[in-house]
């Protein structure tokens, strides 16, 4: 899914560059010098933390433009652009929300993303590779699933929950270094190379952790999402779509590449906690319960 892919290494990256700049600036320090201050350091750990998540949120329409090279359509050159950009106008109208850019990156994936600070100020992008293997019918259903992204909010979302969980990731990582500097290595003045060894460890383990709420509450959005197109471009349009993804993607992608798909793979075992995307046959099961 490439909008959780792209908003997830853009937050880990600002939140990497925000920690060393507090450092050099000697704010993280002063926090811990002579002991530990619990409540200075949740404040501390809640700025950096919903700091990185809501500037990863501004800059999602760029990154993602800039990333995946897409190519936003001001004025249709083709029949094909013209019906993409009516589509999603139709769709948005529809969903009650503004007007998204509409984009087509060069891609042979069958995929698709819709990302955007808010519901009305979003980008829908669509693959070539889409345009070339799916019908009129199926396009349009997926479509739908993006703009009910969108409308649902999906990306607000996600911020927010990425701000908690870099919150508590970064305060319980320097909690447990602190804890392993004092009463492991009784070092009493100031913090040694334990507690920054044991902090480092501690965020890593935290962070692939809290990954898995991440990628659980993802999933649970590509059903709403999944309804929402439904909805928007009808039932077996979207059953159809999804089914066609279960032909482009009958062979496992690449480990590198299972994050980017639309339809996410389908990993076993520990390896669907990972997943930002329900097994394909498992959405088309939901949706062929929901009633209408």
């Amino acid at each position: 899914m490439k909008r959780i892919f792209l908003f997830l290494a853009t937050n880990l990256a600002i939140v990497l560059v925000l920690s060393v700049t507090m450092r050099l600036l000697g704010v993280e320090p002063y926090l811990t010098a002579n002991g530990l201050n619990l409540t200075s350091l949740l404040v501390f750990a809640a700025v950096m933390g919903f700091g990185g998540s809501l500037i990863s949120l501004a800059l999602s329409k760029w990154m993602a433009k800039k990333s995946m090279g897409v190519r936003v359509i001001d004025t249709p050159s083709s029949s094909t652009e013209l019906w993409l950009v009516d589509t999603v106008k139709k769709y948005a109208a529809d969903a009650g929300i503004g007007m998204p850019e509409v984009g087509i990156f060069d891609s042979p994936e069958v995929n698709a993303f819709a990302t955007g600070a808010s519901r009305n100020n979003a980008l829908v992008a669509v693959s070539s590779g889409l345009l070339n293997a799916m019908t009129k019918q199926e396009a349009e259903a997926v479509i739908g699933h993006e703009i009910a992204h969108v409308a649902n909010g999906d990306m607000v979302t996600l911020a927010l929950i990425q701000g908690v969980v870099n919150t508590f990731v970064m305060f319980l990582s320097r909690v447990i270094g602190h804890t392993v500097d004092r009463v492991v290595f009784k070092n009493e003045n100031g913090h040694g190379p334990a507690f920054f060894v044991t902090m480092i460890v501690s965020e890593l383990i935290l962070g692939v952790l809290a990954s898995m709420i991440v990628m659980w509450f993802s999933r649970q959005r590509e059903f709403r999402a999944d309804r929402g197109g439904a909805s928007l471009a009808g039932k077996g349009a979207m059953i159809a779509a999804l089914q066609r993804l279960q032909m482009a993607h009958s062979g496992p992608l690449p480990e590198k590449m299972a994050a980017f798909g639309i339809a996410g793979g389908s990993p076993q075992g520990w390896k669907r906690l990972f997943m930002t995307h329900p097994p394909l046959e498992e959405r088309i099961a939901a949706l062929r319960a929901v009633n209408g």
